[in-house]
């Protein structure tokens, strides 16, 4: 170990507090953190000169590869323009020419509504905030109320908290937040009395698989069935696509698969193409319209952050979807979806600690099992996250999600790459559990 590297490490036990991180285990780790120099295609390099593939797109957002030429260009030029200035009683061309690109993606007046912000939780919030003041605005003021997934993330801020169904991140503020039907089911949702869904402001869901949950599937038309009982039923859905969105289900958004347009859809992870943080709410006329008024008659949405609208991520996501126009990336999806689904069932069918796989276009989760009696591991022995480690000497760098392995590569991974990420996660799984 080079002493920069050992310096690094040092200052980063003595100052740093890592995000979904004990941080016990992390100060009494010898070989941890690892550190990332450098990215090049679907490849980073650690501060050590050790090269793995990226097999999670650096938490989900990276879609084209690291060190893009495109999306360089694209914010070195907005470099030399500005980095950043106020989208509060201001604009700049590249937040302009995004709104734009972005709204344009979707059948016309539909969704031709964008509202910028940070992160994938900021655009849930923009969301549960808009559709809770329309209801204000228009004198459905007892519509205050959400129904969510059990096993459901949708971000870390309070509100975006409260509409997750994943204890360990939900319970300790549980009594903050929305109000909150929780359900499992379509059929849970057929079932709710009518006296619920009189108080319903609106539905949230990730839209073909959830995430966080340890990439759980949906049933095929469901979301199509959604649409209908929320228009049946007065009811706004809001589709996270934080995750989804930008082409990893094998469409630029999982909500094309069943050609369901939502009244909310949220944006964040893959929209700067994974260089910089930027998010973004999509609605409809119909929503935004409620908001036009005289200053006195305060309709206005008061919601903003400093960054919103950030000239640099806002160039950056116009990068990426030149990129996406100008190499056909969407069209190229189906034979590595198609080579990384011949792989993983090779892979949890050959090795018997894997249980059930879960995919959904380069989005994949292998649950670990006990070999002999095919139940569960015990979660607090980490499996999951050892085999993981165990994958970097492989060159492989994932996150599992508990016991449950997960890929999403970068779209620009190569059919060769993902066989090797695939080999090396059962190479890493034999490594420690034999």
């Amino acid at each position: 170990m080079s002493h920069q590297t050992a310096h690094l490490r040092q200052l980063d036990k003595e100052h740093l507090w890592h995000p979904f991180t004990q941080m016990q285990a992390w100060r009494e780790s010898e070989s941890d953190p690892l550190i990332i120099a450098s990215g090049e295609g679907v490849h980073l390099t650690d501060s050590e000169g050790r090269t793995y593939l990226d097999g999670n797109s650096s938490i989900w957002t990276n879609i084209h590869g690291h060190g893009h030429p495109t999306i360089d260009a694209a914010i070195r030029n907005q470099l030399d323009q500005i980095a950043h200035c106020s989208a509060l009683g201001f604009s700049n061309e590249p937040a302009i020419l995004l709104a734009e690109k972005l709204t344009g993606l979707f059948p016309e007046n539909t969704l031709n509504k964008a509202f910028f912000s940070d992160n994938g939780s900021t655009a849930i919030e923009c969301a549960c905030k808009m559709s809770i003041q329309y209801r204000q605005l228009v004198g459905e003021e007892s519509r205050h109320e959400f129904i969510a997934f059990g096993g459901a993330y949708h971000g870390d801020t309070v509100g975006a908290a409260s509409l997750g169904g994943i204890g360990v991140f939900q319970d300790r503020f549980s009594s903050h937040g929305y109000k909150v039907h929780r359900i499992e089911s379509l059929d849970d949702l057929e079932s709710l009395p009518a006296g619920t869904i009189d108080s319903v402001n609106a539905i949230i869901i990730e839209p073909l698989i959830q995430g966080a949950a340890g990439m759980k599937t949906w049933p095929p038309g469901m979301l199509r069935s959604m649409r209908e009982w929320c228009d049946r039923n007065g009811i706004f859905l809001i589709l996270d696509e934080v995750m989804t969105g930008f082409g990893r289900t094998g469409r630029m958004f999982a909500c094309e698969h069943e050609g369901v347009i939502p009244d909310f859809l949220c944006l964040a992870k893959g929209l700067t193409g994974g260089y910089l943080p930027l998010a973004a709410t999509l609605t409809h006329d119909r929503i935004y319209n409620a908001f036009l008024g005289e200053y006195e008659e305060l309709k206005t949405f008061f919601y903003g952050h400093s960054y919103c609208a950030n000239p640099l991520g806002c160039a950056a996501a116009l990068g990426s979807l030149q990129v996406f126009k100008e190499e056909g990336v969407i069209d190229s999806l189906a034979p590595k979806i198609e080579a990384f689904s011949a792989r993983l069932r090779e892979a949890a069918e050959t090795c018997r600690h894997y249980g059930e796989l879960r995919q959904v276009g380069l989005i994949a989760g292998i649950d670990l099992i006990d070999h002999q009696t095919g139940g569960p591991l015990d979660w607090k022995a980490e499996t999951g996250g050892r085999i993981c480690r165990a994958a970097r000497r492989h060159g492989l760098l994932t996150r599992p999600v508990r016991d449950t392995l997960t890929l999403m590569p970068p779209l620009a991974i190569s059919e060769n790459e993902i066989s090797q990420a695939i080999d090396a996660l059962v190479k890493a799984t034999h490594d420690v559990l034999g």
